[in-house]
């Protein structure tokens, strides 16, 4: 009696641990498909012209707000005098 208890016992052990293994596969398998589909999704809405156009809308604004500011404090109202050549060289030869 007591071996046949043991045996049952083992028997319904190893039931509960397939049916948790098989849960377990099932879990990944969804995740890993839904990963998969997340990055083919993600990818296919970068490649879009409409988000493409989008971004360079962004980045056009955000430069045009910035340029006026950093062309009127970056450039020089005049420059210095230009630099002389010595005289007596032939500078065609360069």
């Amino acid at each position: 009696m007591i071996v046949t208890g043991t045996k049952a016992l083992k028997n319904v052990s190893l039931i509960m641990i397939r049916k948790i293994l098989d849960g377990l596969t099932i879990l990944s398998t969804i995740l890993t498909l839904g990963i998969v589909g997340t990055g083919f999704y993600t990818y296919k809405f970068v490649q879009s012209p409409q988000f493409q156009e989008k971004i360079m809308k962004k980045i056009l604004g955000e430069v045009k707000s910035l340029l006026p500011n950093v062309l009127d404090k970056g450039l020089p109202e005049m420059t210095g005098p230009s630099v002389g050549v010595p005289k007596g060289k032939d500078w065609t030869k360069f």
